[in-house]
């Protein structure tokens, strides 16, 4: 007898506006700048385009773009070492006065 998958994995799935902005509301560990965890965390979360609302809506909420963590490393400092960060240091670039 065999077993048969009763859900397909979903890969990208696309995210609404909502689940976008629960990345607002995040809590930091203990000792991190809450700006900085929310990026990163949206950063390793988020397909390119959802990663760009992000960004704008947090901005718009009056989020530190260049909030740094407890080494004192901005986030785009961090990913700027990665492989494919290229795109979202370009949003960070936008979203910049």
């Amino acid at each position: 007898m065999s077993i048969k998958k009763d859900k397909e994995k979903v890969i990208d799935p696309v995210w609404g506006e909502e689940r976008i902005r629960e990345f607002l509301s995040l809590q930091p560990p203990s000792g991190e700048n809450g700006d900085h965890h929310k990026l990163v965390k949206a950063y390793q979360s988020m397909r390119i385009e959802d990663f760009d609302s992000f960004v704008e809506f947090f901005v718009a909420d009056n989020g530190n773009l260049d909030a740094c963590d407890s080494r004192n490393q901005s986030f785009s400092e961090l990913i700027s070492t990665h492989r494919y960060s290229q795109p979202y240091l370009d949003i960070i670039k936008k979203y910049r006065p």
